[in-house]
């Protein structure tokens, strides 16, 4: 690195945090973050940032708008006290799956998020596996987006032959399957499935060939787990010897856990984007893998005005 960061935590996911700072060799500024009886958040900043580049670190996940307020503060905070540039690494970006309208009077959140960001003070934003692409267009500002397919390629890889499939749940998510299917040397199959309600979904047919294979079910994130446990099934019934599942976001909400144990899948990789609930810790089907060396990687090429590309493998 040319210039040395400062490095700025929220509350959101210090562990996080605390594996970049050390993968920079860099200690975490110093700050208070409190709340007001009311709910309020408060914030002090007990370092000098002025002139300084700092790296504000805060997924925006459960509490989504708690946490997500906290960044802005944070960087109101550092604007006015007269930092030099504000990036806002944000390894889950809270309020993604809004982001066009689904009907005639509804709101574009992700639109609004990004704009609230910018005017917090925000000069850049550094962030992991965007729900949709299209949202790095919804800032003025530069936004990073990495991939976790490095990290999750370079776990994989240990037990992967060619008697490997990579099965997208649904027909949007194909793109990233396929990605994963290339780089491992893997088949590829399509779940096609048909959603009736919000966080429902029934799976319908399989394109592709599952039967005695190992499976690999590639998302995102992982909300609920109707999609995925139901499309574990899917493949399941279709003769699957064995099934995995992959996802960057483990939101893990309402009865996610639950669905997991008693699903088909033999093991489920997230990345720690988001920390796990006490639950999610001690489900023996989740394993975490570390994005931090991709972030640290990602900070350290952007201080050094490096190239990005090599982290988009």
């Amino acid at each position: 690195m040319s210039r040395t960061p400062i490095l700025l935590a929220g509350t959101s996911n210090l562990e996080l945090a605390e594996k970049i700072a050390k993968y920079l060799g860099l200690s975490i500024c110093a700050s208070k973050i409190k709340r007001f009886s009311d709910g309020e958040t408060m914030v002090e900043i007990d370092e000098n940032v002025r002139n300084k580049d700092v790296f504000v670190i805060q997924s925006t996940c459960p509490p989504v708008n708690d946490n997500l307020m906290e960044l802005l503060i944070l960087m109101d905070a550092l604007k006015r006290a007269s930092a030099n540039t504000i990036a806002a690494v944000i390894p889950y970006y809270g309020y993604a799956r809004q982001d066009r309208k689904v009907a005639p009077r509804a709101p574009i959140s992700a639109k609004l998020v990004a704009n609230l960001i910018t005017v917090a003070g925000a000069t850049r934003v550094l962030t992991i596996d965007l729900h949709a692409g299209q949202i790095q267009g919804f800032f003025d500002i530069p936004v990073d987006n990495l991939y976790a397919t490095p990290v999750f390629i370079n776990y994989l890889k240990d037990f992967i032959d060619k008697n490997v499939v990579m099965v997208s749940p649904d027909a949007g998510g194909v793109e990233r399957a396929r990605a994963y299917a290339k780089r491992l040397n893997a088949g590829l199959a399509i779940i096609d499935k048909r959603r009736e309600k919000p966080n429902q979904s029934e799976v319908m047919n399989i394109i592709g060939d599952v039967k005695d294979k190992i499976t690999i079910l590639v998302d995102d994130m992982i909300d609920t787990a109707g999609s995925l446990c139901n499309s574990a099934e899917a493949v399941s019934n279709s003769g699957a010897k064995k099934i995995y599942a992959i996802a960057t976001h483990p939101v893990f909400s309402g009865p996610a856990i639950e669905r997991i144990e008693n699903s088909k899948i033999d093991e489920v990789i997230v990345t720690d984007t988001i920390p796990l609930s006490e639950r999610a810790r001690k489900c023996n089907k989740i394993k975490v893998v570390t994005i931090s060396g991709l972030i640290g990687e990602g900070i350290s090429r952007i201080m050094a005005g490096d190239s990005l590309s090599a982290l988009f493998v």
